[in-house]
């Protein structure tokens, strides 16, 4: 119990980042930061058992730098809403395609790699959109980072937590789409 996941809430309510129950215990015992939601479970000690915390948030301010987002098969896929950029087919049976090919000097880049269903990404094969008479939907770009991206994978197993994530919603749709 004293190594599940709990949110750390900088003094604005702005996540900040994930620590263990004992962690967040410490910071609670030592006035660095107060319980907002609790989980379920007790943690002990030699004398006394204590409600296991959820969500914390810090008494004071942290000033930390924008978080930015890994460049991952799977952030692409949310990026692009598990819809291919040649045909808008969603799907989850998505592959990687490299706007301009990797072998004629394309880089792997944010504003290179969009999702596309294996049949276009076939059809394309190793030419530019152009010369395979294919049209992108959007133009790839790099993902604003968002809490979301920091927490997606921790919030389907603590559902308490999504209300101090914002705009998680706009992503939980994407996921139901993408999953049917």
């Amino acid at each position: 119990m004293s190594n599940s996941a709990v949110l750390v809430l900088n003094q604005n309510y702005e996540p900040l980042n994930v620590c263990n129950a004992k962690r967040a215990f410490v910071l609670v015992d030592r006035g660095k930061a107060e319980i907002l939601e609790h989980a379920e479970g007790v943690m002990r000690s030699a004398r006394q058992n204590f409600r296991r915390p959820s969500v914390i948030r810090l008494i004071y301010m942290i000033r930390r730098p924008r978080p930015q987002m890994r460049l991952t098969r799977r952030e692409v896929f949310v990026r692009d809403r598990y819809t291919c950029q040649y045909c808008g087919k969603q799907t989850r049976d998505l592959t990687i395609d490299h706007v301009e090919p990797r072998h004629r000097g394309g880089r792997h880049t944010w504003e290179n790699l969009v999702s596309a269903c294996r049949t276009c990404n076939h059809r394309k094969a190793g030419f530019s959109p152009e010369e395979a008479h294919m049209r992108l939907l959007s133009e790839p770009r790099r993902p604003p980072a968002s809490s979301y991206y920091v927490f997606y994978h921790y919030l389907e197993n603590q559902s308490d937590w999504r209300k101090f994530i914002p705009g998680w919603e706009q992503y939980e749709e994407t996921e139901v789409v993408a999953a049917s």
